[in-house]
This record gives C-alpha cells, sequence and structure tokens, in this order.
C-alpha cells in the first residue's frame, strides 16, 4: 500500500504523548495509528526525568535548607519507583517496533534512557543514605550503562529513521526532535561522576574520553536540531496548543551541556595530565557561560511563546513534562557555574530557578494524576459495559 502524501493530523494517543510535538508527518507506516497509539507511549517517561531531576538538583545547588536533602531523597525514590512501573508496563506491551516505525512517536524513545540516568545519579548523589555507599555505585553503574546503550542507539537509529523511512512536511520540526539526541549529553555529565570511581588506569581515561565524545556528540547534533526547529518559527506558523512545551526542550538540552562541562572538568585531573585538567577547567568556565547564555536566550523565545499560549488557553498534556526536566538542567548547569565562579548571581539564581521547579513540578504532577484516575476509570467503564 502506498503511504499517505497528505499531511495527516495526529490523535492524542491515550496514555501516552500528544503526537502533534513531533511535528506533522506524510508518512504513517503501516500499523502505526493502531495498538501502539492506544497504550503507554514512551513520552510518559519525562514523568521519571523530571521527578528524578527534582532530586538531582536539590543535590547540586550552592544554597540548601534543613531538611531539603532528606525531602529530595524521598522524590528520588518516588522517582525509581515510577521507572520500574513504567518500564514493566512498557515492556510487556511489546510496541517497541510500532512506535519506531511511527514518525512522531519515535521522537519519544530518547525519553527512557535519559530516565534511567537521572535515576541513576540521584541513585549515587543521594541513595548511599537508604542503600548504602557500595548499593548505591552498583545500581548506578547498572542504569548508566542501560541508559547511555540506549541513548546512543536513539541518538543513531532515530535520525537514520527519519532520514530514510519518515516522511515530514516542510513546517514539521519541533523541540520533539530533540528528545533522540540529548542521552548521549545526559550520560557525559551522569558519567562524569561515575569517573574518580571506576578503576584507576585504562578504564577510567576510557570512561572520562567516551563521556567528552559523547557530549560532543549529542551537543552538536542539537544545535543542528535547534537551527531546525528556529527555521520553522521564523518561516512558518508558530507551534500551538501540546505542541509549545517542547520548545523549553532546547533549554534542557543546552544547560545539560554546561552541566557535563562542569561534571567533567571536576573529573578530569585525576585521569589527565595538569594541562588537560587545566583546560577542561577553562573549557567548563568559558564554553559554560557562552553555551548557558544562549540557553537563556532559547528560555526567553520558549517563556513567550508559553506565554502567549497560556493566554489563549493551554490544555493540558503529557508533554507538559517537557517544562520540568529542562528547568531542573537550568538549576544543575547554573549551579555547575556557581561553584565555578562563586559569582553570588549564579548563587542565588540557581536557588530561585530551583523554587520555580519545584512549583511546575507539583503543578504538572498533580495534573498528570488527575490524567491517569480519568483514563484509569473511562478504562473501568469500558470494561463494564462490554458485553460478554
Amino acid at each position: 500500500m502506498a503511504p499517505h502524501t497528505s499531511t495527516t493530523q495526529a490523535v492524542p494517543p491515550e496514555g501516552g504523548p500528544d503526537p502533534s510535538t513531533s511535528g506533522r508527518a506524510r508518512a504513517r507506516p503501516a500499523g502505526a495509528d493502531g495498538a501502539g497509539r492506544r497504550r503507554l507511549g514512551p513520552g510518559w517517561f519525562a514523568a521519571v526525568m523530571g521527578t528524578g531531576i527534582v532530586a538531582v538538583a536539590a543535590a547540586t545547588l550552592p544554597r540548601t535548607l534543613p531538611g531539603l536533602r532528606a525531602t529530595a531523597t524521598v522524590v528520588w525514590a518516588a522517582a525509581g519507583l515510577l521507572l520500574i512501573v513504567l518500564a514493566a508496563r512498557y515492556l510487556g506491551q511489546r510496541t517497541l517496533r510500532v512506535h519506531a516505525g511511527d514518525p512522531l512517536l519515535a521522537q519519544f524513545l530518547g525519553a527512557p534512557p535519559m530516565a534511567l540516568l537521572t535515576v541513576g545519579a540521584g541513585t549515587l548523589l543521594l541513595g548511599p543514605r537508604l542503600l548504602g555507599e557500595r548499593a548505591a555505585l552498583d545500581v548506578d553503574w547498572a542504569l548508566w550503562s542501560a541508559g547511555t546503550v540506549l541513548g546512543l542507539v536513539s541518538a543513531c537509529a532515530v535520525p537514520c529513521l527519519m532520514v530514510t523511512r519518515h516522511r515530514f512536511t516542510p513546517d514539521a520540526a519541533s523541540g520533539g526532535w530533540l528528545l533522540p539526541v540529548v542521552p548521549p549529553i545526559v550520560s557525559a555529565a551522569t558519567g562524569a561522576l561515575l569517573v574518580p570511581r571506576a578503576p584507576a588506569g585504562q578504564p577510567r581515561l576510557a570512561l572520562l574520553l567516551g563521556c567528552y565524545a559523547m557530549l560532543g556528540l549529542g551537543l552538536v547534533a542539537v544545535l543542528l536540531v535547534l537551527a531546525m526547529v528556529y527555521s520553522r518559527l521564523v518561516h512558518h506558523e508558530a507551534p500551538g496548543g501540546a505542541t509549545v512545551p517542547t520548545v523549553w526542550i532546547g533549554v534542557g538540552a543546552l544547560d545539560q551541556a554546561v552541566t557535563a562541562l562542569g561534571a567533567l572538568a571536576k573529573a578530569t585531573p585525576s585521569t589527565l595530565p595538569a594541562p588537560y585538567g587545566r583546560g577542561s577547567a577553562v573549557a567548563a568556565l568559558l564554553g559554560g557561560l557562552g553555551i548557558w547564555g544562549f540557553a537563556m536566550l532559547w528560555l526567553v523565545l520558549a517563556t513567550a511563546l508559553t506565554v502567549r499560549e497560556v493566554r489563549r488557553g493551554l490544555p493540558f498534556a503529557p508533554t507538559w513534562w517537557s517544562f520540568i526536566f529542562p528547568l531542573g538542567a537550568c538549576v544543575t548547569g547554573t549551579s555547575a557555574l556557581a561553584a565555578r565562579t562563586g559569582s553570588q548571581p549564579f548563587v542565588w539564581g540557581a536557588v530561585a530557578l530551583y523554587a520555580l521547579l519545584v512549583a511546575a513540578w507539583a503543578v504538572v504532577a498533580w495534573h498528570s494524576l488527575r490524567h491517569a484516575v480519568g483514563q484509569w476509570r473511562r478504562t473501568g467503564a469500558r470494561a463494564t459495559h462490554r458485553p460478554s
């Protein structure tokens, strides 16, 4: 059967993200509009990312409050439990091939790897109080390894599918296209925490160099996608509805690069000779400041688009989780610059951003819970009225 050539309006999947967040696709593989759209979508793993980053960002803040770390540990544990539940259900569906073949849902395959990486980082930073140092380290190694492998697959496979199988209209580019290519940056940022704990010698060196390579892979890919998204914003109608929150993903991608540069600069002196350790510190400061500045520009643009859409009446969709992880990355990136410079504007900027992050997370989590309960009730009602 020949693929459709006209623009297809995506229907929001039951229990998954609004696929319109990835633009309007012209080609729809067979089966992509079937059962895979009515089941749990990979975009729901953004809830794990958002919840996990609330905990991780608390552990990196340059200022803290009494009880904050204990509260962050509870939030990290909730993220870990949610990850287990979602992973079990998603794997049980056996819809991965259907989602990979769908030009809209395929973009969200970058969310599960980042969920693993975020929970893993929280395990290393907050988990020792509950699990012990050794167990927390072992869990982080497992989650980081799995998340890194899946993230590299996502960063390579999804763009290949977009080039060879999927077809998009000229105005299809959206922030959702960033999701498949961001995981390597998150792997670099979280892998830097493991570098000092890796065996000395070649294993530690390989881990450090691999993290730098993944940072470069992800950052260059992110810049390419951001150029396409900006071109879409300038040359076509601005996104509306559930698509708007995905513009924030650019903020998260850039600030994750700032976080990664800062974390790798701390890890480099224990692995490479003095000149490279000093060079990594310079890159973390000057390069990090430059990328952070660009991230703030994108933050202003994303905020302006969001305010405009809120005035029109922004409906709830699972894509609201696209607000949370980017805000969390703003906190970790700003905290990294605060630690490196000692600048009070960065210190208190990180604290203010964290307060905003917690407030936004509470709102999105509440709406998501109501949405999940509503879905459960509707499913129960259909089962009750189904003829025997």
